[in-house]
């Protein structure tokens, strides 16, 4: 027959038990990092034999675990990627995400990790029909929806711009004839004409704009920012940031 100094020790087990059960599901809930990203913007993150793969899947890869947790990736269509982190959805977003002063009204940036450039792929068979980037104002031009190149094409050429859910449809319509030229980020160009085949395709040589690209976390988040800017400044003094850029944009530099 069990005492009653018994059941209280019982019982005072028990809920030892689940409150430490209960810790350790909250430490491991805490070393998991839910990342947003899409996966149709090569070199930076696309799917490759059924795996998510890129510099910008690499690079947050290797910042997680420079702070000790790993990477739970989230896919979904870039524009749904920041409404995500407004709701919760995800903790934190790496999608080559150009830094402007709209989106930090409603998202904090990391320190830049990536800076580049906007450039116009054309048909080749255009080159002297479209000799400078100047020559496509008012062409119909092809870019990735809810990106900062589809926001300067619209700024070049308003009222004259195809947007699709991934790049490499914007590129299929650019060789279709559906539009005079492509307006991406110059890695992301280079790295379609390098990976495809450049023939028939011709990136004109001039930047339309410069730009900072960054990791994004909730707006107020400053323990992640900072952890987040801390692992990332590590990695570029460990050598770790120079061998996944070495890795993804060697082959691709002009």
């Amino acid at each position: 027959m069990f005492s009653v100094n018994k059941v209280k020790t019982l019982v005072g087990a028990t809920m030892l038990s689940l409150a430490a059960a209960s810790f350790s599901t909250a430490a491991c809930a805490e070393d998991v990092l839910r990342v947003g990203t899409e996966s149709a913007y090569a070199p930076f993150e696309f799917t490759q034999n059924g795996q998510l793969v890129g510099f910008d899947i690499d690079l947050m890869n290797a910042v997680a675990k420079e702070m000790g947790a790993t990477v739970e990736w989230v896919q979904m269509p870039f524009d749904g990627l920041i409404p995500a982190i407004l709701t919760s959805q995800v903790d934190m977003a790496v999608a080559s995400f150009t830094v402007t002063e709209e989106r930090a009204k409603r998202v904090d940036f990391s320190s830049p990790y990536y800076r580049s450039g906007i450039t116009f792929v054309i048909r080749a068979a255009d080159q002297s029909k479209y000799p400078h980037t100047e020559s496509l104002r008012g062409k119909t031009l092809c870019a990735q929806l809810g990106s900062v190149s589809a926001m300067k094409a619209e700024e070049f050429s308003p009222g004259n711009v195809k947007t699709f859910n991934d790049a490499y449809a914007g590129y299929l319509e650019l060789k279709s004839g559906g539009c005079e030229a492509m307006v991406n980020d110059r890695p992301v160009n280079l790295y379609f004409m390098a990976s495809q085949g450049s023939e028939g395709m011709y990136e004109i040589d001039e930047l339309l704009d410069a730009e900072n690209m960054a990791m994004v976390v909730p707006k107020g988040n400053d323990e992640l920012l900072e952890k987040v800017n801390t692992a990332l400044q590590a990695l570029r003094d460990n050598g770790t940031y120079q061998q996944i850029y070495d890795k993804w944009f060697a082959h691709t530099s002009k």
